[in-house]
Formats: C-alpha cells, sequence, structure tokens
C-alpha cells in the first residue's frame, strides 16, 4: 500500500511541477512499475510468513485473505492500466463544454488528462486498505479514497461527454448516500460496542444488553455501504449507467478491481464483526443474493448496449458470489468457501478485463461500437477478435473448460456443503438464463451478415497484450485451476486476522 500510494502522491507531484511534454512518459512507467513492485512485494511477505497480529496500530489485517486479495487486485490494477495507456480514450479537455470551441482547440493541441494515472494509483490503494482495514473507521477512509478518484475518472471519457458526466454525477451522488449509511452505521455499532475495531465489536455480541437496536440497524447501515459498492440489488441501480458511460479502461478497473476489494471488505465485516450474528444476517443474504442473480440475469436480455449488457452480467456475477458468502456463514465450511470465492474472484476479474479489452477494439467513426446491431458479423470481418469475445462470453456463462466453470462450480460446492442447495438451485437457473444473452451475441456475431459499413477493429499494442493474458488466464484456470485453487485454500487456512 505504502508503494502504491507514495507513486501516487509522486504523481501528483509530476502534476504540479513537471513540463506537460514529459508528465505522460513519467506516469506510465512510474503507475506500470508502483504496481508490479507491489505485487512483487505481496508475495514475498506471503512467502515469508503471514503475520498473526494486525498491523499500523490495529488499523490494517493483513493476513492470508487480503495478500490473495491484494495480489488479485494489483493484477487486475495492472492490465487495466495497459488499456489506459492506449490513446483516445480520454477526454482532451474535462472542464471545456462538449462541442465548444475550447473542446476543438484542446483535441487540436493534443492536449491530454495525465493526472487520470495517479487518480487511478489513489483508487488502486484504497481498493487495497478497503478489504484489509481492522477497523471500521479506517474501511471509511479506504472506501473513500477509493472511490473519490473513480468519481472524476468515470466523467474523463472522449466520446459520448454528456454520458459520461452523467455517469460521474450518478455515481457521486449515489455513492455519497452510500457512503452516508456505511458511516452511519459505524456510528451505532460505535455506540453499541464501544470501539470501532472489528474484532471488538465481534467480542462484544452477546456480551452487551439492552443495545440490539444499534446493533441490527448499524449492521444494516454497513450492509446497505458494503452492498452498494458490490452492485447488488436492490442498490444495482447506479452500475448500467456508469458502466456505460465511463471510459472503458476505467470500466474494466471498476468491474474488476472495485468488485474484488468489495467482497474482501464485506466479508471481513460479516465474518470478523459480525460472525456472531450469522442467523440473523443469512437470511437477509440469502435474499440478497436471489434478488441480485434474478434481476441481473433477466435484464441482461434487455440490452442492446454491449457495455450496459456486460453491466448486469456483473450484478448476476455479484449474485453468485454472494452464494458463497452465505456459505462462509456456516462455521463448518467457511475455509472451503472462502477458498471458494477467492478462485472465483480471481477468473471473473481476468474474464472482465478481457471482455472490456475487447470492447474498445471494436470502433465506429464516432468511437467504440456500444449497439449490438454494429457487432453483427463480426466472426466473418475479425474472426480472431470474435472468438475471444465468444470465449470471454462463455467463461461467463460458465462453459467446461473455462475458468468461469470451475469457479461456478467450487462456489455452489461450497454452498451444497453448508446447507443452501435451495440457493444454488436459483442460481443454477439465473446461470441458464444468463447463457441466453451470451449466446444471443456469440450467433449475432457469426451467423449474421455483416453491414457494408460495418465498425473496424483497432488493437494498440497494450490492449493486445491485455487480450492475450486475460485469454491465457481464463484458458489455465479453466483446463488446470488446482495450482490457483490450492493457492486460495492455503490464504483461506488463516480466515481472517481477529
Amino acid at each position: 500500500m505504502l508503494v502504491v500510494f507514495g507513486a501516487a502522491i509522486i504523481g501528483v507531484l509530476v502534476e504540479a511541477f513537471a513540463p506537460r511534454y514529459l508528465r505522460s512518459s513519467i506516469h506510465k512507467p512510474l503507475t506500470l512499475l508502483s504496481l508490479a513492485g507491489a505485487f512483487v512485494l505481496t508475495i514475498w511477505q506471503a512467502r515469508s510468513g503471514i503475520p498473526t497480529k494486525p498491523a499500523a496500530m490495529g488499523a490494517v489485517a493483513v493476513d492470508g485473505p487480503a495478500l490473495f486479495i491484494w495480489g488479485t487486485i494489483l493484477v487486475l490494477a495492472f492490465v487495466s492500466v495497459l488499456l489506459i495507456n492506449d490513446e483516445g480514450h480520454f477526454v482532451a479537455s474535462a472542464s471545456a463544454v462538449p462541442g465548444s470551441a475550447e473542446e476543438e482547440r484542446a483535441l487540436s493541441e493534443g492536449a491530454t488528462h495525465t493526472e487520470v494515472y495517479p487518480l487511478a494509483l489513489f483508487a488502486v490503494g484504497g481498493m487495497l486498505l478497503f478489504p484489509a482495514a481492522n477497523d471500521l473507521l479506517a474501511m471509511f477512509v479506504a472506501l473513500e479514497v477509493m472511490s473519490l478518484p473513480l468519481y472524476l475518472l468515470c466523467g474523463l471519457a472522449r466520446r459520448r461527454r454528456l454520458l459520461s458526466q452523467e455517469a460521474a454525477v450518478k455515481y457521486f451522488l449515489l455513492g455519497a448516500f452510500s457512503s452516508a449509511f456505511f458511516l452511519y452505521g459505524t456510528a451505532l455499532l460505535y455506540g453499541y460496542a464501544g470501539s470501532v475495531d472489528l474484532a471488538k465489536i465481534g467480542a462484544s455480541l452477546g456480551a452487551v444488553g439492552g443495545q440490539d437496536t444499534l446493533l441490527y440497524i448499524g449492521a444494516a447501515m454497513l450492509g446497505v455501504g458494503l452492498l452498494f459498492k458490490i452492485g447488488a440489488a436492490p442498490f444495482q441501480a447506479w452500475k448500467p449507467d456508469v458502466y456505460q458511460g465511463s471510459p472503458t479502461p476505467i470500466t474494466a478497473l471498476m468491474a474488476s478491481g472495485t468488485l474484488v476489494a468489495a467482497f474482501g471488505a464485506l466479508l471481513r465485516v460479516f465474518w470478523v464483526a459480525l460472525g456472531g450474528l450469522e442467523w440473523s444476517w443469512t437470511p437477509i443474504m440469502w435474499g440478497v443474493a436471489i434478488l441480485t442473480m434474478v434481476t441481473g440475469a433477466i435484464l441482461a436480455i434487455t440490452q442492446t448496449d454491449i457495455k450496459r449488457m456486460l453491466a448486469y452480467s456483473s450484478i448476476a456475477h455479484g449474485g453468485f458470489l454472494l452464494i458463497g458468502v452465505v456459505a462462509i456463514g456456516n462455521q463448518q465450511q467457511n475455509a472451503s468457501a472462502l477458498s471458494a470465492l477467492l478462485f472465483y474472484l480471481v477468473a471473473y476479474g481476468f474474464t472482465t478485463v478481457g471482455a472490456f479489452a475487447i470492447v474498445t477494439t471494436v470502433r465506429d467513426a464516432g468511437g467504440e461500437a456500444w449497439h449490438l446491431s454494429r457487432w453483427a458479423g463480426l466472426g466473418k470481418r475479425r474472426p480472431l477478435v470474435a472468438t475471444v469475445f465468444a470465449f470471454f462470453l462463455l467463461a461467463f456463462a460458465g462453459i467446461p473448460l473455462t475458468s468461469g466453470f470451475f469457479g461456478k462450480y467450487a462456489v455452489f460446492q461450497a454452498a451444497v456443503d453448508a446447507g443452501a442447495t435451495p440457493l444454488v438451485v436459483v442460481g443454477v437457473v439465473s446461470s441458464a438464463v444468463a447463457a441466453f444473452f451470451y449466446v444471443r451475441v456469440i450467433v449475432l456475431m457469426f451467423f449474421s451478415d455483416p453491414a457494408a459499413d460495418g465498425p473496424s477493429v483497432v488493437i494498440p499494442g497494450g490492449t493486445w497484450a491485455v487480450g492475450a493474458l486475460a485469454t491465457l488466464a481464463t484458458v489455465v484456470l479453466g483446463v488446470f485451476p488446482q495450482p490457483v485453487l490450492d493457492l486460495a485454500h492455503t490464504a483461506a487456512q488463516s480466515l481472517f486476522v481477529r
């Protein structure tokens, strides 16, 4: 975290003092090297031994799940930055009115928003702190450090400027409400337990009398703040609009890294602090998981925008991941369920980044070809690109020999072992419904005639590398998943530091 935050601060200084023509050449290697260096340090810490006590005066818990989540976030952030490096995604002047003379002048002068790199690093730093925070105040700070840069980055899309700005405003306003819920829940739990430390809150359960109202309302409000970041129903309304309007590399970063960080924080709160309330929050989590899966799968069918479709797909996958959270609530199955959930996060993260990388390559004259009708016949025009995208869609659907199959299988198996078989049945049915809209896109690409004015396919170097890496990860995790499953199982053995 210190490496990432340090690089972000250096990036701010570069923006303040370096000449404009040098900023980009400094930011790109600085960002990539800091993420790679942080990943190496994470591996070194894991091999040196997992700490058994919280660090930073008890504010940060560097345990097995935290290290695994850190490694996942850093790799996903690295490949997302490779997408950011490719030119053309960000507006030349965010302060200029769309279509104005100021915007045209900025474009003609070749102006660029190089501050996207330190903003991305601050967001990644918040993602690292969020799942490792050992008290609610540190977690709230991490939530804001993660979210505020993303609010800005969402409004910097070069194309469809008004839609991008609308997405940023929606994300900011709804995110502010969710943060308020989280902070008020923190205050209520402090009133109940006399501490914001997760372990002390967990120890106070059953030991404090006459304060159950503070406990249950506070836990519910914390849940609202965390479920919003996941995009779980009924708090999912922001996701399609924000995914559609944001620059696609930022969408990839949010859809992968933010989701991993939010699930890590959700697990830590509900296992360390509220594990003793399992019988109270598990039924609610059942309802949220079912509603999330059904909402994501059904509404995705009606979408004609490729990014909105992937957003609803992300909502459905959030419901599948919540099945793992329910399984972790079973005290006898928590280690196996946690390892399954960690594997799912890795598999889904790589597939998501790869899918959005392909989206950036299919372009009309006005930018990316968002409407599904523009993808008709892509398999005949550019068969390799269409095949790779179809492979990612099949992984989302959970087809065998893809990473998505083993991810769902591991989570569903853990849920069956934990006695949540009805929830698994709903998950299987939702997966079948979701497979329909994935197959619909594949049929459109390979069995429809291409339009005479169809989109072109442009694959810059960074995007090519991201697509290749994501494809390789999806194949390897689908054919030979055992090493990563073993790594996740090892990380889950330490559970969470209390």
